[in-house]
């Protein structure tokens, strides 16, 4: 088994790789580029950088997958399934950022409005055919019918976050594909294997393009690839019932909403900022750390995280 998910990571990199040039010529050709907001000014240079580059791992994934997935892989479908529904939410809004030279594409309500009506329709399924229980570290824990909410709530939560991420090069695409591989080899331990080997080939599409995302960046992921990667992340979660590992896996990105939120609402009360700049990531590009550095740290700390919690869940099986 362990193969078949190096497999399908490898195929899935081959397949990114071979799309990731046409569709960087494509982008450029039909100008589908960023426009940066003004108050970013350590990042002015990059204005013009092609954008919806999440296509490339998007398409990677879905057709590594295709030539992998064998057996009930139903579930495994349907993560990729969501993924495509918040890469189509994540297009129109990049499409309308290109469309009007600005950086507001959907207004916030519309956006809102989008990922609820995905995560509430997932919520009903997963109540009436999956089940409320959660699984954290072994323990069971029943939320009835507040799945629902619950759910809705994840789904807008780690998608958001996925997006407020996407900040410097290689950031949101290197901490998702540390974060993907070590939920991979979780998933495989609780029995998931096909939902593993789908989480396999989106860290190969990662991988694929980072390689075109890493500093400096040839091409952005785009609200296209963002939505797409935070959807797919909540899935996989949501399926397996394993979302409480994520507030500890993917603990930048909850600290990075968690800075945006917080940033946002201690101005409207005192008109002052907490932050440099929010999310936490510019704060420290404020501060003059270089971006390579804090994507490196960020993701050198998802890493340690990653290895804690799968062998936390090695030992609460009985593995070790």
């Amino acid at each position: 088994m362990i193969a078949k998910y190096f497999a399908v990571c490898l195929t899935a990199l081959g397949v990114g790789l071979v799309l990731g040039f046409p569709i960087l010529k494509l982008c450029k050709k039909l100008k589908f580029s960023q426009t940066i907001l003004h108050y970013v000014d350590k990042h002015a240079g990059k204005s013009g950088t092609p954008t919806m580059g999440g296509l490339i791992f998007i398409f990677a994934s879905i057709i590594a997958s295709a030539f992998f997935l064998r057996g009930d892989y139903f579930w495994s479908m349907l993560c990729l399934l969501v993924m495509l529904f918040y890469g189509v939410l994540g297009f129109l809004d990049d499409f309308i950022k290109i469309k009007f030279h600005q950086n507001e594409g959907l207004k916030p309500y519309q956006k809102i409005i989008g990922q609820v009506g995905i995560a509430l329709v997932i919520a009903f399924y997963v109540y009436f055919k999956v089940g409320s229980t959660l699984d954290f570290f072994g323990l069971k824990l029943n939320l009835y019918w507040g799945i629902i909410p619950f759910i809705v709530f994840f789904f807008v939560a780690v998608t958001n976050s996925v997006n407020l991420l996407d900040g410097l090069d290689g950031l949101a695409s290197g901490v998702s594909m540390i974060y993907l591989a070590f939920m991979g080899v979780i998933l495989a331990f609780l029995g998931w294997g096909n939902l593993a080997l789908v989480s396999f080939a989106v860290v190969g599409g990662l991988i694929a393009f980072i390689l075109f995302n890493g500093f400096p960046a040839k091409i952005f992921m785009g609200d296209t690839g963002s939505l797409a990667l935070g959807g797919f992340i909540a899935s996989i979660a949501v399926f397996s019932g394993t979302e409480l590992i994520l507030p500890i896996l993917g603990l930048l990105f909850v600290l990075t909403a968690l800075s945006d939120i917080i940033q946002v609402l201690h101005y409207k009360r005192t008109k002052k900022r907490i932050f440099k700049m929010a999310p936490l990531h510019h704060h420290f590009e404020q501060l003059g750390v270089h971006e390579n550095k804090i994507v490196t740290i960020y993701i050198v700390i998802t890493f340690v995280l990653g290895m804690g919690c799968t062998l936390g869940y090695m030992f609460a099986l009985g593995v070790i």
